[in-house]
């Protein structure tokens, strides 16, 4: 079979630098070919931390890249190989790639009360805002409709594949990747007579989007994935689900809730 172009993401730890060197080692003996510019397939080595790096490094290709994981540590959400099997994984690479599994992604639009240029970013697991040290007061609305007038720590907005992280230790729900939708879940609500929420996390469809309209400051502060956004004149935020996907190469692919066993709950 014909080589593919592969690009290596790693991070600094030294078991993750030492895979790296023997996996090049292993590619360069074989028809593939490194290639970190333009790539057919990204492979991470480490965590999911490192995966979320290379998806946002390449999330510009994302209709011409696959993605697969080496762990050099814990199990992870992202990655399906052990670094005792990098022999094992470059022949597999030589059979038919053109085989993937595709998750969604959620779309954020930041809008700014000073005039400032939209920003526009892709998450693969999560958003979250916050407002420092203070309360954080918005206006939710689905589409054109408010739904409710927040009044609390923050939100957590998640992908299905992110609904495992931070929204699961807020009370979210978990959402097999299949189900295009994004979740938005409240963080510690505050309900008066002035402020009432629904107090459950809800599942917002594909066809869908929420508008997070902050009351006017300079302190908020907003994640996409491992990214912080803060002190800047955030007007409103705007959720939904991405047209874009991202794709995971299926040689091996563990099924989702394997993958949810294996961290929550692990071998009776």
């Amino acid at each position: 079979m014909k080589g593919i172009r592969v690009a290596i993401v790693h991070n600094q730890e030294s078991k993750s630098v030492e895979v790296t060197k023997r996996l090049t080692v292993l590619l360069e003996q074989s028809e593939n070919k490194i290639d970190q510019e333009n790539p057919e397939l990204v492979i991470s080595v480490g965590g999911d931390g490192t995966l979320l790096s290379a998806f946002h490094l390449y999330n510009h290709k994302l209709d011409q890249v696959q993605f697969l994981g080496v762990h050099t540590g814990h199990l992870g959400f992202y990655t399906d190989w052990r670094d005792y099997e990098l022999e094992e994984l470059v022949e597999s690479l030589c059979n038919d790639h053109q085989k993937s599994v595709s998750y969604p992604l959620l779309d954020v639009r930041i809008t700014y009360a000073n005039g400032k240029p939209d920003k526009h970013f892709l998450a693969l697991n999560e958003s979250t805002i916050k407002r420092g040290n203070r309360t954080m007061v918005a206006d939710i609305s689905i589409k054109e409709d408010l739904f409710e007038k927040f009044r609390g720590d923050g939100l957590s907005i998640s992908t299905p594949t992110g609904s495992t992280a931070y929204n699961k230790s807020v009370g979210g729900a978990v959402l097999h990747p299949s189900i295009n939708a994004f979740q938005l879940a409240e963080i510690a609500s505050l309900n008066n007579r002035v402020f009432r929420t629904l107090g459950s996390p809800i599942v917002v469809g594909h066809h869908e989007w929420v508008k997070v309209q902050l009351q006017q400051s300079t302190d908020y502060l907003v994640t996409i994935d491992q990214f912080t956004i803060e002190q800047e004149e955030i007007d409103a935020i705007y959720y939904r689900i991405a047209d874009e996907r991202i794709h995971f190469a299926s040689y091996r692919h563990m099924h989702f809730w394997n993958r949810v066993k294996d961290s929550f709950i692990g071998e009776e």
